[in-house]
């Protein structure tokens, strides 16, 4: 959704439930610029796990080429326990992404161990597919969503 509110002050711009707002004075006589969002990335949820211990996968979610030439982007973590090897997570994924029209990149995997009783998340290991995600930047993306966590990462394990 895209709403211009115009007055001698401000300059509003909605965009998919976020609000910008631009001042200035003669704004009949000044251009603003607004940096449009890729309003389908913006729209992934940038977790999505079980509880319990499952695999996981790291994947890159790539935009809709700009005009500029450059490809937005953003990291996700998936994880299920109904997946018996990383690679139906990441079928299940890029697929239902790929119905949006956004492509996707595996960048690795692990596990993790997720119990909410405890607040407790642990990332570890590796896929034998994929390779190792970064178990760092998969707990920076898993904070987004769980701030309240104590969330531990290791490189040990399978």
């Amino acid at each position: 959704m895209l709403t211009f509110v115009t007055s001698a002050i401000a300059l509003r711009h909605i965009f998919s439930n976020k609000s910008v707002i631009l001042r200035g004075a003669g704004i009949e006589r000044t251009r603003y610029r607004c940096i449009m969002v890729d309003a389908k990335l913006e729209a992934v949820p940038p977790v999505e796990i079980d509880e319990g211990i499952f695999k996981y996968i790291l994947i890159k979610v790539y935009g809709k080429e700009k005009a500029d030439g450059s490809e937005p982007s953003k990291n996700i973590v998936r994880g299920f326990a109904r997946a018996q090897w990383h690679s139906d997570i990441y079928e299940e994924v890029s697929g239902s992404l790929a119905g949006l029209g956004l492509e996707t990149e595996c960048l690795g995997g692990g596990r993790i161990e997720h119990r909410p009783d405890e607040k407790l998340i642990k990332v570890y290991g590796y896929s034998q597919g994929y390779g190792k995600a970064d178990h760092q930047e998969s707990r920076r993306i898993l904070l987004t969503k769980y701030t309240g966590y104590q969330i531990e990462t290791s490189d040990e394990g399978y």
